[in-house]
């Protein structure tokens, strides 16, 4: 298939770099932080190979993009604007949008605000929250001695400071740290010492990366690494933490569009963690079981459709090339808008996955266990077809 290839295109009246690849109906792939487009490279291709043409900017503050200097240039609103930008760039009606981590929140948002535009969602990761009563950094946690991440990214400089000592050394503990493999480290470094680890918990005195060196995650190459190591080393980190820094700006914003649902198909993909060297599920916690609950009474207020998975940490953090297949399942299943055309597309699905190789622990699924073989995406690592695309 050959590789991406990249060119700047002029969007809401900045400059934005993307990478694309394939021919047919447009998909659009939003990455989150710490990442570029580089996060999406395996999907990039797998998509193409499917009959999609894949597009995945440098986001607003990212990579080759521009960067605005102003804190209140990184709304949502200007991160929507952006994505229709896009559209029109390369002058198509619309599209399906994939987003992960902040990219989730902006997909979200975009198909809520845009249904005419963006005609379904693929979400890794970040539920639909609904507005809150309070400002965000209202009720974020913090303590005498530490505080929230995203409360210590708040005051311009503080963190930039920090994670432009050594842009390197930042990104590897930083998608180390947010790995399954990593958090399973941490956390049984923190109990051999009695320590309790407060999830994203940042020190007052020590700042949030830690002082020793980090191995690399399995999923990640030294050359992958050195790829964003030079991405961030050239636009450093202040446009990618504005985005944080506009959270209360953003509840502001949002509250013009409350009782705003997201109409279009819609179906969200949830990280767990697994043991790092069974691959075992981890037990799930009281706890954990309320917060699912939680989340889906809440969105179940501004959502109409929506699905939950589960989907091994390993496989989609920062783009794993596991979640190429899941993405290219999930677009069949979510962009047609007939009975008739959904039965078909997801008759082919399903006959892509019977012909794949043999059940695999390393597929990285854990989805529910379902009888319908549409749905049992968890026992195989499989190629898509290249005979015909879906037809969205």
């Amino acid at each position: 298939m050959g590789e991406p290839t990249q060119r700047t295109i002029k969007a809401n009246g900045i400059s934005l770099n993307v990478a694309e690849q394939g021919k047919g109906p447009m998909v659009l792939l939003c990455h989150g932080f710490p990442e570029g487009w580089y996060s999406w490279r395996h999907q990039l291709e797998a998509l193409a190979a499917a009959g999609y043409h894949a597009v995945a900017p440098d986001m607003r503050g990212y990579g080759k993009s521009d960067r605005p200097e102003a804190i209140d240039q990184y709304t949502i609103l200007h991160m929507v604007g952006d994505l229709v930008g896009v559209l029109d760039a390369f002058e198509v009606k619309d599209a399906v949008i994939v987003g992960h981590d902040w990219g989730a929140t902006i997909a979200w948002h975009t198909a809520r605000l845009r249904p005419d535009r963006f005609r379904a969602a693929a979400i890794l990761s970040v539920p639909y929250r609904p507005r809150s009563e309070a400002r965000p950094t209202s009720v974020m946690p913090q303590t005498a001695d530490a505080q929230f991440y995203q409360l210590y990214f708040q005051e311009p400089g503080v963190a930039e400071a920090e994670f432009e000592r050594d842009p390197r050394a930042t990104l590897g503990a930083m998608l180390y740290g947010g790995s399954g493999e990593g958090a399973a480290a941490i956390r049984a470094s923190a109990e051999r010492a009695g320590r309790t680890v407060g999830v994203g918990m940042v020190s007052r005195k020590d700042g949030m990366l830690p002082k020793v060196q980090v191995p690399l995650p399995s999923w990640l190459s030294a050359t992958d690494l050195d790829y964003y190591s030079a991405e961030f080393a050239r636009s450093g980190f202040r446009g990618p933490l504005n985005y944080y820094r506009n959270i209360d700006r953003n509840w502001e914003l949002m509250g013009a569009f409350e009782g705003v649902k997201v109409v279009v198909p819609s179906s969200r993909r949830a990280l767990h963690r697994r043991r790092p060297r069974h691959g075992h599920r981890l037990p799930r916690r009281r706890r954990a079981s309320r917060q699912h609950e939680a989340i889906r009474a809440a969105t179940a207020r501004d959502q109409d459709t929506a699905g939950l998975w589960a989907l091994d940490a390993a496989g989609a953090a920062h783009g794993g090339e596991r979640s190429d297949r899941r993405i290219f399942a999930e677009l069949a299943r979510l962009a047609p808008f007939s009975a008739k055309a959904s039965k078909g597309i997801l008759h082919r699905v399903a006959e892509e996955w019977k012909s794949c190789e043999a059940p695999s622990r390393e597929a990285g699924w854990s989805g529910r266990r379902e009888s319908n073989p549409r749905m049992q995406l968890g026992k195989t690592i499989c190629k898509p077809s290249q005979k015909a695309a879906p037809a969205l």
